[in-house]
């Protein structure tokens, strides 16, 4: 399984990004369909912190506390995608966004239980 994020950039604060995760590798045995999919952030020098994630079915969505209200995620079946729109944005914000898949139905917060990473994307927010 591989995971590619892409739509990092550099922003100004109470901007908003659109970041995409495109999944390749899975098939009929470990379906997309069946994982969930969210996103975790790092920052140089600090642990890798839960941003969102989507259950497999897309009909439960958990935050992390500090982007309630800001941040959605969506996931696209079809085209093995998952989708982080980010609203107001701020300088705290900026970090290494990283796509993620679990075989699990809802997504565990802690990163070490979750099975599948990707390479990031830096956002980076100006003020």
């Amino acid at each position: 399984v591989q995971l590619q994020a892409s739509g990092g950039g550099l922003v100004q604060s109470g901007d908003s990004l659109k970041l995409s995760c495109t999944a390749s590798g899975f098939d009929y045995r470990e379906p997309f369909a069946g994982h969930s999919l969210g996103w975790f952030r790092q920052v140089p020098g600090k642990e890798r912190e839960f941003v969102i994630s989507i259950s497999s079915s897309g009909r439960s969505t958990y935050y992390g506390d500090s982007v309630k209200g800001r941040f959605t995620i969506s996931r696209d079946n079809a085209k093995n995608a998952a989708y982080l729109q980010m609203s107001d944005l701020q300088p705290n914000d900026t970090a290494v966004y990283i796509c993620t898949a679990d075989r699990q139905t809802v997504m565990a917060y802690e990163a070490e239980r979750v099975d599948y990473w990707g390479k990031g994307t830096l956002v980076t927010v100006s003020s």
